[in-house]
């Protein structure tokens, strides 16, 4: 079983992030927010494909299942200037 916390981890080292929050109970299941300037240019699935490679083989083997929302730098300021 996986905690969020190690997932947080894995991502991390494998990939800048302005900010990263992983959640999940069950040990199997997660979801998280990924901010990166390495999603700048980048299509929604590239930019996941970028998370999922920082798990490599733990993807839909002890990880279950990952649903991600991912951001830019300036999509997220954006999205937290909205949100006031």
């Amino acid at each position: 079983m996986f905690q969020a916390s190690e997932i947080e981890r894995l991502i991390v080292a494998g990939l800048h992030c302005e900010f990263l929050q992983i959640e999940g109970e069950d040990g199997t299941h997660f979801s998280g927010i990924v901010v990166s300037p390495e999603f700048d240019g980048k299509p929604r699935v590239r930019q996941h494909q970028l998370v999922y490679a920082t798990l490599g083989k733990l993807m839909g083997n002890e990880i279950h299942a990952l649903q991600l929302t991912t951001f830019t730098p300036g999509q997220w300021a954006e999205l937290l200037k909205e949100l006031g």
